[in-house]
């Protein structure tokens, strides 16, 4: 496939970081600053192997949890909106590729009942598995103490395990979209981790410890 941008306009850049990235200081550790920015750094990797277009996949992937501003089951179609609504966007990308852009957001969700509608989609999706096995685990029980404060460490870690089983699992509902992406590698090695109950314990008293100092 032939690349539509194989670089970033440096414009656009600039509005991102200054207008867009630093709104999501607010949203927690699990869904941070430090979460968007590797999912941006990913999907403009995975452009750049599928030979999609660079602002594109910039642009859906620093708007991609936008939405975590609202209810977090419906966070990928308020992103969408969020998206579809920012009338500065217009400055660099047609109302067609806006739609594109939007879908791609909105389909991101790893618990999405359909597949991607297009590229963008499916990289920012991929991207969004950030499966370096400490950075799922660390996630999951960030975003534990950051909805309930109130658990035990035994009811975090029911919640952990449940969640990796649910998943992250064979039986799991997670799905990989581009192939040859190094989350196929990562993935193999969660769930090796997970088949082991007491290793996956002991990676969560680690962290868990850690997160709460």
């Amino acid at each position: 496939m032939q690349t539509e941008e194989n670089h970033v306009n440096l414009e656009l850049m600039n509005f991102v970081e200054t207008q867009i990235l630093p709104r999501y200081t607010t949203f927690g550790p699990s869904h941070g600053l430090a979460h968007v920015k590797r999912v941006i750094e990913r999907s403009l990797v995975l452009a750049r192997k599928t030979g999609a277009n660079q602002n594109m996949a910039y642009i859906a992937a620093a708007y991609h949890d936008l939405g975590m501003s609202g209810p977090r089951a419906i966070h990928h179609l308020t992103g969408g909106k969020i998206l579809q609504a920012d009338q500065r966007l217009r400055k660099w990308f047609t109302e067609d590729q806006v739609k594109i852009m939007r879908e791609a957001v909105e389909d991101h969700r790893a618990s999405s009942s359909h597949a991607p509608r297009n590229i963008y989609g499916k990289i920012v999706a991929e991207a969004d598995r950030d499966l370096d096995p400490e950075v799922v685990f660390r996630r999951t029980v960030q975003f534990g103490l950051e909805q309930y404060p109130e658990k035990s460490r035994e009811e975090h870690w029911l919640r952990f395990f449940e969640h990796m089983q649910n998943k992250y699992s064979h039986h799991g509902y997670i799905t990989l979209w581009i192939p040859g992406s190094p989350n196929h590698q990562y993935l193999e090695e969660i769930r090796r981790i997970i088949s082991n109950p007491p290793e996956l314990r002991k990676q969560f008293e680690r962290i868990f410890s850690e997160e709460k100092r």
